[in-house]
């Protein structure tokens, strides 16, 4: 929806798939951790990769050693000013930004959500969730908060943050 108000946003996840599609020594260093299995053919072998970061809290923050540098060193190269990232504050990116704008929306909407866009079971949704800072908690640390639970209209809640925001910057 910011697009369409001509606000470009950079996709950390996008980024981090392209970045481990593209980058041999983001793919040497996972194959050093995962195992020669996780790249096939030049590629991601995404169920090996989910398996692994799945498996323990340890194996995930390997993982993230490894990519979160490169997308992060990404977006500062990358001139953007407005970034979409699920793992804003454990993966430290909050200091790469001025104001944060959280979506939250129930669990249920959340799994259902998950399980239609990857096409997966209501469990792995629910282990993805769960490898995920608690909804509650990313929104204390936020200065904004966008309901998307198809009970509040998203455009005129983004319209009001985006009002408060260029007031912010008219007062600087």
């Amino acid at each position: 929806m910011l697009e369409h108000r001509g606000i470009h946003v950079y996709d950390c996840d996008k980024a981090a798939k392209r970045i481990m599609s593209l980058s041999r020594e983001v793919q040497s260093r996972l194959v050093d951790v995962v195992g020669k299995n996780v790249i096939v053919d030049g590629r991601v072998n995404k169920p090996v990769l989910t398996e692994y970061l799945l498996k323990n809290e340890s194996n995930a923050q390997r993982i993230n050693q490894i990519v979160h540098p490169a997308v992060a060193e990404d977006f500062v190269s990358s001139g953007y000013s407005w970034m979409e990232c699920a793992l804003l504050f454990s993966s430290g990116f909050n200091k790469l930004v001025d104001k944060v704008i959280c979506v939250t929306a129930p669990l249920g909407v959340r799994i259902d959500r998950i399980m239609q866009r990857d096409g997966i079971s209501r469990e792995k949704a629910l282990e993805w969730i769960e490898c995920q800072m608690p909804q509650d908690e990313v929104k204390a640390l936020s200065d904004y908060e966008i309901v998307n639970d198809e009970s509040e209209g998203l455009d005129m809640q983004i319209s009001s943050i985006l009002a408060s925001l260029e007031s912010i910057d008219a007062i600087k």
